[in-house]
């Protein structure tokens, strides 16, 4: 009986692929990104995948997709139904959400952030904040009724790395990493507390003032940076690294009947 889940966060930089077996995270991987893939390219990547986890089309209960990439949308949708005889499931305006989204054009909420706002709430509860640290680190704002409040969007930790080193010829390329100690003794331990230090207070100051608007409540990390900036973030709870994929697998429950409500 088909019960296997396929989940895809397509991401600018990472396309995390889960699969799940009925409610249990089977399985996860992390591919890079390359919009300008071929419909035959993604589908034999998925169809090698399916034979790596030694899964056949039939035991697929259906494909979910969160995706921050529109013009890889297509060629992705296309690929799927071809080589996996499946009608992908893809997060967009229009599906069934079962969350209030109280923001001025809620058609432009990035299928990523809604991924974690409805599984945050599912697993903590509202009120609760989510911070995503991706290519761009976003903050999702849930109020305690359940309702999508907002959030914030700013430079990923790679991104704003990147930008020191593209624009200061004479400054080495480091690992995004914490230094021993704040005050470098040398120009690599320089940049990295900088780094590093100064992107764990552009985190912790937004956060502060959305707790300061929204009261006491659960700060929970997500994404690839999330981990490392949470082991020395002293505002952040807990740390989720399927929160997208969970999700997107939630989205996907809600939305199996088809109602668009």
């Amino acid at each position: 009986m088909a019960q296997r889940l396929l989940a895809l966060d397509v991401g600018n930089t990472h396309t995390v692929v889960g699969v799940y077996d009925g409610d249990e995270h089977w399985s996860q991987y992390r591919l890079s990104t390359h919009a300008a893939r071929t419909e035959d390219e993604i589908g034999l990547w998925l169809r090698q995948l399916l034979e790596w986890e030694e899964l056949t089309r039939d035991e697929l209960a259906g494909v979910a997709v969160a995706s921050v990439v529109p013009q890889l949308d297509p060629h992705l949708h296309q690929a799927i139904v071809r080589f996996l005889k499946v009608e992908p499931f893809f997060v967009e305006p229009g599906i069934r959400t079962g969350m209030p989204l109280r923001v001025e054009v809620p058609q432009e909420l990035g299928a990523d952030r809604l991924c974690d706002a409805v599984a945050a709430h599912a697993k903590y509860g509202g009120p609760c904040v989510v911070i995503d640290f991706g290519t761009a680190a976003t903050w999702e704002v849930v109020s305690s009724r359940g309702e999508y409040l907002g959030g914030v969007i700013a430079p990923g930790p790679g991104i704003t790395s990147e930008a020191l080193f593209s624009k200061a010829a004479k400054l080495p390329h480091v690992a995004l990493a914490p230094p021993p100690r704040v005050i470098g003794k040398g120009t690599v331990d320089s940049i990295q507390s900088g780094i590093f230090y100064g992107y764990l207070g552009l985190v912790e100051g937004i956060t502060r003032r959305i707790l300061d608007e929204l009261g006491a409540a659960p700060v929970i990390a997500t994404g690839g940076f999330g981990g490392e900036i949470a082991e020395h973030c002293r505002v952040i709870d807990h740390v989720e690294p399927r929160l997208t994929l969970d999700g997107l697998r939630l989205l996907w429950l809600k939305n199996l009947a088809g109602d668009r409500g």
